[in-house]
């Protein structure tokens, strides 16, 4: 699409929405004039317009905390973008994952900050740590211990968790069942970290069969 065929404001900037792909979580809020949408489709690379320094800045160019473009959509009007993105590390300066940190207090009228790892998806995040004892071993780090063991030990570990779910259901009420499953979900991530796939694989193969 035509950059001019969007319908822009008074400064010739078009708003964008920036949405975590996997989880949905609203990121952040920036413009992008014609060379950054330009940018931004050619390289898939968020590339945004600065109205402060008055220039182009890639997301993440600085901190390593780039954005991924896996869907562009337009809105109705044709004067906002949401970008849906594969966020690496957080989208905010402050640290946070998301801008939007802060949340009205009904009952007090002030802003409230929230623990901005529950509103990342936590798999993504469970996902995130084990790829970076991959990448960073720790010592005495139980994940290390499976890497280092190898494909045999993690898929031994898979088995174990998985049959202690059948018991575990077996049992009366949710918790035991539920802390197994729990287990289970996380050495199904060291397979995965293993073998080079991860959650955006599953979700899109899951997605296909609804």
């Amino acid at each position: 699409m035509n950059f001019n065929d969007f319908k822009l404001g008074e400064d010739g900037l078009l708003p964008v929405i920036v949405q975590d792909y996997m989880s949905s979580q609203v990121l952040m809020m920036a413009y992008m004039n014609e060379e950054a949408y330009k940018k931004t489709v050619e390289t898939g690379k968020a590339t945004f317009y600065s109205r402060s320094r008055k220039s182009l800045w890639i997301k993440g160019e600085t901190s390593g905390h780039y954005q991924t473009v896996k869907e562009i959509a337009l809105d109705c009007d044709q004067d906002t973008l949401l970008l849906k993105v594969h966020q690496e590390g957080n989208a905010c300066h402050t640290g946070a994952y998301s801008c939007f940190y802060r949340y009205l207090d009904a009952t007090e009228g002030n802003y409230i900050e929230v623990d901005t790892y529950k509103q990342k998806d936590v798999l993504s995040g469970v996902y995130d740590v084990v790829m970076d004892r991959k990448v960073n071993p720790k010592e005495g780090s139980y994940t290390n211990y499976l890497f280092d063991k190898g494909i045999d030990k993690i898929l031994k570990k898979v088995g174990e968790e998985t049959a202690e779910i059948i018991i575990g259901a077996k049992n009366e009420g949710k918790e035991e069942m539920v802390y197994e499953i729990s287990d289970l979900l996380y050495h199904l991530t060291v397979l995965m970290v293993e073998k080079g796939a991860n959650w955006e694989d599953i979700y899109k193969e899951l997605d296909k069969r609804r």
